[in-house]
């Protein structure tokens, strides 16, 4: 019986998948590597983060997003299952988005913290 979770998610950048990671201050491994799980089950995973437990943390393509893959009853990281995706989901599109306006042209000119943990950006571009 597996004890693999696989939780969807909006991420589909790989690159922008792992600035997301290291924002957040997390050690990860790239390239396909098996995830440990229950009883030495794998899973094969495209970024990996291993935990002092043994039992790894990992982001899977499944054809249209990664999934967060884990036992999650050998969850061991600071932050929830869901604030941990909270945070990186949060630094993923913002890298998606500066990216992605960089490429339209624009600079980003402001970034500011809200309170509520929000992020607001300013972008500019000049036309001729």
């Amino acid at each position: 019986m597996s004890h693999f979770s696989q939780i969807k998610t909006q991420i589909r950048d790989l690159s922008s998948l792992k600035a997301a990671l290291t924002d957040v201050g997390v050690d990860w491994k790239a390239g396909d590597q098996p995830v440990k799980g229950y009883r030495g089950q794998t899973r094969t995973a495209e970024v990996t983060i291993e935990q002092e437990n043994g039992y790894d943390v990992g982001f899977s393509w499944n054809g249209q997003e990664y999934e967060l893959v884990a036992d999650l009853q050998y969850w061991q990281q600071p932050l929830t299952v869901q604030g941990f995706l909270n945070q990186v989901t949060q630094r993923y599109a913002y890298h998606t988005v500066v990216e992605e306006t960089t490429r339209q042209g624009f600079q980003l000119s402001e970034q500011q913290q809200q309170q509520d943990g929000s992020i607001r950006l300013v972008l500019q571009r000049w036309s001729a």
